[in-house]
């Protein structure tokens, strides 16, 4: 399979070299994490030639008889050099029974700069302070950006590529499979995995049919406002049995497998969080077709979660903005910076385009505002507001991470 660097990540490892934290990589299963790590390592051998790097890959049946943290704590002693610095590099930890007791044994020694990567229900980041006693840093890895998918695929024109990645998505797993039922049955593969042997295993999930179709409603409803309540009294129309407590119980166990990306309301003139109903973004709006079909794409819907992820990529917390009875796609908060933006497939329509931009001008603040659209143009304003191609937008990202 064809690797190419994901300098976005890359770096972010490098900033925390020699941080005396457990430094765990997180993201959906097969979005690049073992790749990533082993990217890191060979960095460290390039860097750093008084390095000892131990390297323990569950993946791999060399390492079969490290599945107890005993043996893995022995056997990572063992290869201690004391004249090197070391680095302590182990991939799917969670294979290793109690892999938490080697790790904060090996951590308290400060003898290792350890990095680990794993199955995302057993290294939930709501976790990690309960399973590591020391300090934990975390990077989070996402599928495939629309820069990173023209690097793979060595494309030039933003615009034609949009529109293949907005169908493709971002698991590079995928990209070896030439044709869309392949695509397909690989990416339903990844979904079904995901599902079956984390969250089921993690939580013991009894009912798989139920995860199922709370599955199946939120990739059909991705940016609409859902309500766990409202969902539950759904399946019960449809002689389902259930109650709201276990399809919200359900959902984050979704969100914690990093399947979906739950994004919160905020209310902009009151400035406050609202508890009720929420949105739900896909990790890569690929499962969703793969999953359900291409029949109905609803291309808006998938744009508007391709920004979303972008966004969180980049760094920001997100939101669904509320003002009155208006609503605005995205509230996007990082440190001191706001952002507010609006999704649209296309603006050249007067009655679409004013259904955008009043929502933008009811904000009474100075933060930076924009709209996003297929529109093939060099960024313009209006009335202040940013107008600006979603697909240049998408390519935008950069190691300063400007919006």
């Amino acid at each position: 399979m064809k690797l190419i660097e994901r300098p976005f990540y890359l770096n972010q490892l490098k900033r925390v070299k020699g941080v005396p934290d457990i430094k765990v990589i997180t993201g959906i299963r097969r979005c690049g994490k073992s790749k990533l790590m082993a990217s890191y390592a060979e960095y460290i051998r390039k860097v750093d030639l008084n390095a000892n790097i131990i390297n323990i890959d569950y993946s791999d049946i060399e390492f079969e008889e490290l599945k107890h943290y005993q043996t893995l704590n022995s056997y990572v002693e063992e290869h201690y050099c004391s004249s090197k610095n070391n680095y302590l590099f182990i991939d799917e930890v969670q294979m290793c029974e109690g892999f938490e007791l080697a790790l904060n044994s090996l951590h308290a020694s400060e003898k290792y700069d350890i990095y680990v990567t794993g199955s995302n229900a057993f290294l939930l980041s709501s976790d990690l302070a309960t399973l590591f006693t020391g300090r934990t840093f975390s990077i989070e890895l996402f599928p495939f950006s629309l820069r990173e998918y023209m690097d793979y695929f060595e494309q030039s024109d933003v615009y034609e590529a949009f529109i293949e990645y907005r169908k493709t998505g971002g698991m590079s797993g995928s990209y070896v499979y030439h044709d869309e039922a392949s695509r397909s049955r690989y990416l339903n593969d990844v979904f079904d995995t995901l599902v079956i042997r984390d969250i089921v295993q993690k939580y013991k999930i009894r009912n798989l049919p139920l995860l199922e179709k709370i599955t199946d409603f939120l990739m059909n409803n991705v940016s609409n406002l859902v309500s766990a309540n409202k969902m539950a009294n759904t399946l019960i129309s449809n002689r389902i049995k259930t109650n709201d407590r276990t399809v919200s119980a359900y959902i984050s166990h979704l969100c914690h497998a990093f399947a979906f990306y739950r994004i919160r309301r905020y209310d902009i003139k009151g400035k406050k969080y609202l508890a009720s109903n929420d949105k739900y973004y896909l990790a890569d709006p690929a499962f969703r077709n793969a999953r359900l079909g291409s029949r109905n794409p609803d291309f808006g819907r998938m744009s508007e979660n391709l920004v979303a992820l972008e966004l969180l990529r980049r760094g920001y917390e997100v939101y669904a903005g509320v003002l009155y009875k208006k609503e605005i796609d995205f509230v996007a908060i990082r440190q001191n910076e706001k952002l507010y933006i609006q999704v649209a497939e296309f603006i050249d329509n007067p009655e679409t385009f004013e259904r955008e931009y009043s929502s933008l001008l009811a904000i009474n603040d100075a933060y930076p505002k924009m709209i996003l659209a297929r529109t093939r143009h060099e960024p313009y304003q209006y009335e202040g507001i940013i107008i600006k191609d979603i697909a240049d937008w998408l390519y935008g990202e950069s190691e300063t991470n400007s919006p």
